[in-house]
């Protein structure tokens, strides 16, 4: 398993090794000038990129670190009050996470690492739409019970987020669109949370950096989306 993964670090190009260790550094040297130092959140947010490093490349150590950071990412918003945010990522990322995972697993393309990639077909967007409205109106009560801060940003995050983790789920590349957009969200939600606390503002810097990430998924997916149409042919 360890041997699994060192090699997983080992197929990062010097690109993506360029752009893992930039997210790792600016993370913490973000982190070290603070005074109000919150260290669970600059472990989820190291995680967190990490983890999109290796969803960029369609491998299935990326889902793995997804739940370990949906997991921590969910204490953290507790603690900051953000409920929806908690709920969305232990609710709702973490779960939908593990099942792509078996997803992932059960479709490898060719014997390798990378995943095959799936085809958004007229049923699966209906079904999709129809989902993400269902689940978006059902939160929206879900967190005003629960007094959430910021509760229409929180709302909108809980509709990006299902978004995005439904087409990770079929594999589709526009996974990173709809993660792109989720963290343009976040990143304004923290923002008013770092307004309260300084001790957030690596969040902040987090979603600024998770949002190069996320359009550089988009791009990878877009080769390896070309690459596997063309082996087909």
């Amino acid at each position: 398993m360890i041997k699994k993964i060192l090699q997983s670090f080992k197929d990062l190009t010097k690109f993506e090794v360029a752009l893992w260790v930039f997210s790792l550094l600016t993370i913490s040297v973000s982190f070290i000038f603070l005074q109000d130092k919150n260290y669970l959140t600059l472990i989820a947010s190291l995680i967190g990129v990490t983890a999109l490093i290796f969803v960029a490349k369609g491998y299935v150590l990326g889902q793995i670190l997804i739940v370990i950071f949906s997991v921590l990412y969910g204490i953290v918003s507790y603690a900051t009050a953000y409920y929806g945010e908690m709920i969305t990522y232990l609710g709702m990322s973490a779960p939908v996470a593990i099942f792509t995972i078996i997803s992932w697993l059960k479709h490898p393309y060719k014997g390798t690492k990378e995943v095959e990639l799936g085809k958004l077909t007229l049923k699966h967007s209906i079904f999709m739409i129809f989902l993400c409205a269902i689940v978006t109106f059902a939160f929206y009560f879900i967190l005003k019970a629960f007094n959430t801060a910021n509760l229409i940003i929180s709302t909108v995050s809980v509709f990006t987020s299902f978004l995005a983790c439904y087409l990770l789920f079929v594999r589709i590349p526009y996974y990173a669109l709809a993660y792109a957009l989720n963290d343009i969200v976040l990143i304004i939600l923290w923002i008013l949370a770092s307004i309260e606390s300084l001790g957030y503002l690596p969040m902040v810097i987090c979603f600024g950096v998770f949002l190069l990430n996320d359009i550089y998924g988009f791009i990878s997916w877009q080769r390896m989306k070309i690459k596997q149409s063309k082996n087909e042919i």
